[in-house]
């Protein structure tokens, strides 16, 4: 979600300080080349993202394939009438100048695959992107339509990741997907789902299905995907996608106030949403949290995430206790 506060501090720098030191540094085309992650630390000082960095990638289990680690969710904030769509031609073209690319969608958010597609086209940048979206419908052949709507809206003709939004009806989905990446029409197949009480439903398809990606909630406040699901999706060699990784912006609103501690720098963090979503990629499992945000500012925040040094399970510990007070 967009809507945070984090506090200011001279440990805590405004939304313009980070906008402006990001722009000046971090976003800048020529940075999409990725480069592995470094293993989990929270020790030792490190430069800030600069010109020579690349955002970290984790590989995808079932080919190896690097994916940049911060992704992009469209759920409410790419839903935009033409109006209003200069400030999200600016998040993603701030976006994809980072290194990152995933960017992931669903017909279930009105007009944001839409959207995604034209101002896609509008920058040329139709092929960089890594393209995720979803099956939300019953039955086998109303799938199918909606299938090839969004290919041809949001992905013009390709897909990478086409997911099942919610487990609906995935009886009928689930086959027509893996008929469609032997085919080569998409490139890799998951499923996804909101609810905690669908865990246990998720844990069975990682265990039992041969899935490329998961897409679930997880967050420092809801860490529910920690008993079983990120377990079983590391032995299971499935890839995790996180959702909510703000907990639908509660987070800022329990950090409002509140400078940031002076251990965030050991994990080169400038503010609170950083320290978040590093949180979230400090466990393994984890492929690429999607926060979604219309505002530029706070997506050249969300990707500076991306960068530098991973909290190790001591500091992540501690990140919990801190949310805690």
């Amino acid at each position: 979600m967009s809507s945070r506060a984090p506090a200011r501090s001279p440990q805590s720098p405004s939304r313009r300080d980070v906008l402006t030191a990001t722009l000046g540094g971090l976003l800048l085309p020529g940075l999409a080349a990725a480069q592995p992650t470094t293993k989990p630390t929270g020790k030792a000082a490190a430069p800030s993202p600069s010109r020579g960095d690349a955002m970290l990638t984790r590989p995808i289990p079932s080919t190896g394939e690097a994916l940049p680690v911060i992704g992009l969710g469209t759920w409410q904030t790419f839903d935009a009438a033409p109006a209003e769509r200069e400030p999200l031609a600016q998040v993603l073209r701030a976006f994809l100048d980072s290194g990152a690319r995933l960017i992931d969608s669903s017909p279930m958010y009105g007009r944001s695959e839409q959207v995604v597609g034209e101002l896609l086209e509008k920058l040329g940048e139709t092929k960089k992107p890594f393209l995720a979206t979803k099956v939300w419908t019953t039955g086998k052949s109303e799938g199918i339509a909606q299938m090839r709507e969004s290919l041809r809206r949001m992905g013009h003709g390709r897909m990478d990741l086409m997911q099942i939004h919610n487990l609906v009806d995935w009886r009928a989905h689930l086959p027509v997907l893996r008929e469609w990446k032997a085919a080569g029409r998409i490139r890799y197949i998951g499923v996804t789902h909101y609810a905690r009480s669908a865990f246990d439903d998720l844990e069975r398809f990682i265990r039992e299905e041969k899935l490329d990606f998961v897409q679930l909630p997880y967050s420092v406040a809801e860490r529910d995907a920690e008993k079983r699901l990120l377990p079983a999706a590391a032995e299971h060699g499935v890839a995790v996608l996180v959702m909510q990784p703000f907990a639908s912006g509660s987070l800022f609103q329990h950090v409002r106030g509140r400078p940031l501690p002076g251990w965030a720098a050991d994990i080169d963090c400038t503010s609170w949403a950083q320290v978040f979503l590093k949180f979230i990629l400090g466990h393994p499992a984890v492929n690429c949290p999607l926060p979604a945000t219309s505002k530029p500012s706070h997506l050249a925040d969300n990707v500076r995430a991306g960068f530098g040094r991973l909290p190790d399970e001591k500091l992540r510990a501690r990140i919990v206790k801190e949310l805690q007070r």
